[in-house]
């Protein structure tokens, strides 16, 4: 006897997402907004594919000797490795630099697009995510690193997001660079172990000082029992450093400068420290940054996966980048820019309740009562001047002779109207329209005959010229009943 073969297992890669409609139309919702801002600030659009050459990548890599090391990779028909972008920067910068002659600069633009991590993921972390970057390149100016943070601050309030709820931090990384020469990590020799500096400094909001301290010295388990190794400073590189993040070392250089000059220009402008903040602890983990770097933060406290009370945390950040253009022309090309995390950017808007999704209502369902040509002629053009009129709607495309199957379909669609016309109803030339979200309340709520009778009719009968205006009516009138909800 033959074996059957295995059926395919249908199956999701592990760190990627199916997304839903609502989700989709809440992205739609939010990016709208965000552009909103950028298009006010004089930032045009511009878009970069999902691959690049690997070798574009450069700094973006973890390690350049293994192709797929952080990255998704391929080869192409040349034997060329190209990667699934891991973030928008790169891209950007390899884009300016293919058309510099022919690009104006100052250069200001925004995108949103998604980027991929061949990483482990976890909890909250994927290997696909949505990004929205900002960027101005050829201007290097720290009045247009300012520009960035207070573009980041009205993004916050566009969304919803209050004043208290978020504060923009900024710091300078020349400040630290100076840190870093003090306890001997200058130079490009030590350019690696920097970096496992500068990402233990970036764990500060999530680790603590005392977690950041493993870091810096020889590694850090957690809960799992994995191990992160460290830097492996000695214990005075380490109470520099925690000194500098913590805000109680003092050092005078370019970055403190830059640092001030910001300060004026955010106070001359009504920023204050309510709104963007000066603050030593923000350092992002990239070892490209090469000058200012900023962080959106939210304050507001939700509840982890673990049950614990926690505040909300970074949803973007950026930063001056002054040499990942240079890599490609041999020029010096000034840049500064910031990207926003759009999932995790969409959750918090979700805890605040300011993901006011647009009201999108399912389509009203015109149902099939006769399956022959001419009738289905007729169907599909009560459909059709439906939605002329700006109507969501569609015919029934299932088996049309079980008919209660049609009214158990618009129920699960969440369909607001039936349009039933049998022989009957066309000989006379009516149409049947059923309110069925009326018809749910009736048989859920009202239990007495003098409601019913002062209730909304479910269902009524109307002739097949009066079809729109019924049907506009009804949409209408539950419109006014989900306000009514929404303001109760």
């Amino acid at each position: 006897m033959a074996k059957k073969p295995n059926k395919l297992k249908a199956r999701l890669p592990r760190g990627f997402v199916d997304r839903s409609a609502e989700d989709i139309r809440a992205t739609d919702e939010m990016l709208a907004k965000i552009r909103a801002v950028y298009e006010r600030y004089g930032f045009d659009p511009v878009e970069t594919p999902a691959f690049e050459y690997t070798d574009c990548l450069g700094k973006f890599l973890p390690d350049t000797d293994r192709p797929n090391a952080g990255v998704f990779s391929v080869q192409d028909e040349d034997e060329q490795w190209m990667s699934l972008r891991y973030d928008l920067t790169a891209p950007l910068a390899r884009h300016v630099s293919e058309n510099i002659n022919e690009i104006q600069l100052p250069y200001r633009t925004y995108r949103a697009g998604w980027v991929f991590r061949n990483e482990k993921p976890g909890p909250g972390r994927f290997r696909q995510f949505m990004q929205f970057d900002a960027d101005t390149v050829g201007a290097p100016g720290v009045q247009a690193d300012a520009e960035m943070c207070m573009m980041m601050s009205d993004t916050m309030e566009a969304l919803g997001i209050a004043r208290g709820q978020y504060v923009i931090r900024v710091n300078n990384r020349k400040v630290l660079d100076g840190v870093l020469e003090s306890i001997g990590l200058g130079g490009e020799e030590h350019e690696e172990r920097r970096l496992t500096v500068l990402r233990a400094i970036d764990k500060l909001d999530k680790f603590g000082i005392e977690g950041v301290r493993l870091l810096l010295g020889d590694g850090r388990k957690d809960e799992s029992g994995d191990f992160t190794k460290g830097a492996e400073l000695d214990p005075n590189a380490i109470d520099s450093i925690v000194a500098f993040v913590s805000g109680t070392g003092t050092l005078e250089n370019d970055g403190i400068t830059e640092l001030n000059t910001m300060a004026e220009i955010f106070s001359a402008c009504g920023y204050g420290e309510d709104r963007i903040k000066i603050d030593p602890s923000v350092v992002r983990g990239l070892e490209y940054y090469t000058g200012t770097v900023f962080e959106a933060e939210l304050l507001f406290d939700v509840t982890n996966e673990k049950g614990e009370i926690v505040q909300f945390g970074s949803v973007g950040g950026g930063g001056r980048y002054d040499g990942l253009v240079k890599r490609f022309t041999g020029r010096d090309v000034p840049a500064t820019g910031f990207s926003i995390g759009v999932s995790r950017l969409m959750t918090a808007l979700k805890n605040l309740g300011k993901l006011g999704m647009s009201d999108v209502v399912a389509p009203v369902l015109v149902t099939v009562m006769d399956g022959d040509v001419a009738a289905l002629g007729r169907y599909q053009k009560m459909v059709q001047d439906l939605r002329e009129a700006g109507i969501r709607a569609e015919m029934y495309q299932g088996n049309w002779k079980k008919f209660g199957n049609q009214l158990k379909y618009a129920d699960r669609r969440n369909c607001p109207i039936a349009i039933i016309q049998g022989s009957d109803e066309r000989e006379a030339g009516e149409i049947q329209v059923k309110d069925l979200i009326e018809g749910k309340r009736l048989s859920e709520e009202i239990t007495d005959n003098i409601t019913w009778r002062e209730s909304r009719p479910a269902q009524v009968t109307v002739k097949e010229t009066e079809l729109l205006a019924t049907v506009r009516g009804i949409l209408d009138g539950q419109a006014e009943d989900r306000q009514r909800q929404n303001e109760g």
